[in-house]
């Protein structure tokens, strides 16, 4: 999607350890036209599919997924990192280690919201490593649902994530893929598909 991939080039920032900061757009402060065209394109790439909830996770998808969402007509659905007092009744839970805060999660989501009638999209705002995807997808298989895919913002090309999902057969859409990026230089490059 080049409306992204221009904005990572103009606004991203590449600090040490793998990172690309995109709060400035993506993931602290929202640009709410750049989502809605994200949006746009994850229905369009997914419009042959039969989804009727989208799941995420907290924080940083859930401003995507609801654009998302509304582009579908469908509820989001977004796993909770931590157990409150909201959530009565049994759970589906996993855990997952974040890339970005090298932290492991019980991630949660009430048994309420995912049944085995569910055929999910999942959506998120990063793909690194993997992690919270397969994370995500353990919860729809927890339930019996079924992923219809995945749509990513960003995914990190030259990290294993992208690749691992794409071997479990999980159709994985990303509006943006960086092959590299060099923090002396400042460059970023983006993988170009047909």
């Amino acid at each position: 999607m080049k409306l992204l991939e221009e904005r990572i080039q103009q606004d991203g920032i590449i600090k040490g350890g793998n990172v690309l900061k995109v709060d400035s757009f993506l993931n602290h402060q929202m640009d709410i036209d750049l989502f809605v065209e994200m949006g746009k394109e994850l229905k369009r790439l997914f419009a042959d599919c039969p989804i009727n909830k989208i799941l995420t996770i907290e924080a940083s998808g859930i401003g995507i997924a609801c654009i998302v969402a509304q582009q579908f007509h469908v509820p989001v659905v977004f796993a909770k990192k931590a157990q409150s007092i909201n959530i009565d009744g049994e759970v589906y839970s996993t855990k997952i280690q974040s890339f970005t805060h090298g932290k492991i999660y019980d991630v949660i989501v009430s048994k309420k919201y995912i049944s085995s009638q569910d055929h999910i999209l999942i959506i998120d705002d990063f793909l690194a490593n993997g992690c919270a995807l397969n994370g995500l997808i353990d919860l729809v298989q927890s339930a019996g649902a079924t992923v219809e895919g995945i749509g990513i913002a960003i995914e990190k090309g030259f990290q294993k994530g992208g690749e691992l999902i794409r071997a479990k057969g999980v159709r994985l859409e990303s509006l943006a893929i960086v092959d590299s990026m060099d923090e002396s230089t400042g460059t970023i490059e983006f993988r170009h598909r047909a």
